[in-house]
């Protein structure tokens, strides 16, 4: 299988939740989106993710929007004005997530290549 960087089967959308950040990942497909509700783990976000610490990471699923909602709990360091972090309202979080390489199957890439 080809390995190719998220944002080639899919969009984000993020920003700050208090506290927390959410990352929105929209399949560009109903293919890339079925595909990616096996393979986009909480786990493997947090993995990827490792260089922001953070508590849990929750997901939500929202088939007939093809959006996966990730939560990223206790990720602004107390969030916008309470925080040195540098990304303390979350905005950078859903490209970071898209910069992740995933092996994705032939099929799925065919389908968000037309």
């Amino acid at each position: 299988m080809p390995i190719v960087p998220l944002s080639t089967i899919a969009n984000a959308r993020s920003g700050d939740k208090g506290e927390g950040s959410n990352v929105g990942i929209i399949g560009r497909s109903r293919p890339a989106y079925e595909f990616l509700k096996g393979a986009l783990t909480p786990d493997a976000v947090r993995v990827h993710m490792k260089q922001i610490n953070f508590g849990k990471v929750r997901r939500y699923d929202a088939d007939n929007m093809m959006v996966l909602n990730f939560l990223l709990e206790d990720s602004l360091g107390g969030g916008g004005s309470a925080s040195l972090k540098t990304d303390a309202q979350g905005k950078t979080h859903g490209l970071a997530l898209l910069r992740m390489s995933m092996e994705v199957p032939q099929n799925v890439l065919d389908s968000v290549s037309k």
